[in-house]
C-alpha cells in the first residue's frame, strides 16, 4: 500500500485491501474543518494509483458521521473577506469531486448527524449504509446560507424533485426515509447489524477486479453526467456572497447563540 499522509483529524486503518477512514473530531460531531478537508484530499491523492487499495470505508467517530461545515473556520474566514469564504467553500467541492472519482469503491457508514457537508459525502459514495436513527438534512438555508458545493451532487443522487424539497425546507429525516429516497442502499437497526452489512458489502466488492471496478466506475459516472467544475466555481462565489450578506450574518450568529434567526417563526 502507498505511504499514507500523517493526519490529525482522521484515523486511518488499512486492512486486507480496505482503507478505513474515520472522521475524528467527535467534540464537534466531526464538523468538516478546512484541515479535515485537506487531509481527506491528501489521503485520496496518495492512493489514487494504488490498486492494492480496493475499497474505502468512510465513517465518523463518537456516534456521528459529520455535522457539516465548521463554524469556527467560517468565523476565521470572516476577518479575511469574501475571497476566504469562496476558497473555503470551493475546497470542499474539490474534495467531493475527488471522492466521487476515486477509483476505489467508496462506502459510507452513516450514523448520528449526516448534515450539510456530511450529506454531500454520502451523496458521492458508491455504497451507503445507514443506522435507522441517523439524522440527515441540508440545514444551510435555515442559517441564511446555500448548500453551494453539495447541491449538484444531491441532485445527481436524488433527482431534482426531491433535492428541491430537501434544500428549500432544511427538513430533517431518518435512515428509513434516506433509504426510501435512494440516498442510502441499506438501513440497519443497530451497530452489530451495521458491522455485518459492511462485512457483506466488502466481501462482494473484493470479489471484483480492482482495475475493472475503477474503469466501470469511471464509465458509470461518465454515463450519468457530472457536476461541472465551472458550476462549482460559481457556487463557491454565491456561497461567499451569502455568508457575508445580511441573512448569512444573522443565521450563523443565531446558530452560535443557539437561538432562532429573525426570519424563523
Amino acid at each position: 500500500m502507498s505511504r499514507l499522509p500523517d493526519c490529525q483529524t482522521l484515523l486511518l486503518e488499512p486492512h486486507g485491501g480496505v482503507l478505513h477512514i474515520t472522521l475524528n473530531r467527535p467534540d464537534s460531531r466531526n464538523a468538516m474543518s478546512l484541515q479535515m478537508v485537506s487531509e481527506l484530499r491528501a489521503v485520496l491523492a496518495s492512493i489514487s494509483d494504488d490498486r492494492s487499495v480496493r475499497a474505502l470505508v468512510l465513517s465518523g467517530a463518537g456516534g456521528h458521521f459529520c455535522a457539516g461545515g465548521d463554524i469556527k473556520d467560517m468565523a476565521d474566514a470572516r476577518a479575511q473577506g469574501a475571497h476566504a469564504y469562496r476558497e473555503l467553500n470551493r475546497a470542499f467541492g474539490a474534495l467531493l469531486e475527488e471522492a466521487q472519482h476515486a477509483p476505489q469503491v467508496l462506502i459510507t457508514l452513516l450514523q448520528g448527524a449526516v448534515l450539510g457537508g456530511g450529506f454531500g459525502l454520502a451523496c458521492v459514495s458508491d455504497i451507503a449504509v445507514a443506522d435507522h436513527k441517523a439524522q440527515f438534512g441540508l440545514p444551510e438555508t435555515s442559517l441564511g446560507l446555500i448548500p453551494a458545493q453539495i447541491t449538484p451532487f444531491v441532485v445527481q443522487r436524488l433527482g431534482l424533485t426531491q433535492a428541491r424539497r430537501l434544500a428549500l425546507t432544511a427538513a430533517r429525516f431518518d435512515g428509513h426515509e434516506a433509504h426510501r429516497l435512494g440516498l442510502v442502499h441499506f438501513v440497519e437497526q443497530d451497530a452489530q447489524a451495521l458491522a455485518e452489512r459492511l462485512d457483506e458489502v466488502l466481501q462482494q466488492v473484493l470479489r471484483c477486479a480492482p482495475q475493472a471496478n475503477a474503469m466501470t466506475k469511471k464509465l458509470l459516472l461518465a454515463s450519468a453526467g457530472q457536476p461541472s467544475t465551472e458550476l462549482l466555481d460559481d457556487a463557491a462565489q454565491w456561497f461567499s456572497e451569502a455568508v457575508i450578506g445580511e441573512e448569512g450574518i444573522e443565521g450563523t450568529l443565531a446558530f452560535v447563540q443557539k437561538r432562532k434567526p429573525r426570519w424563523a417563526t
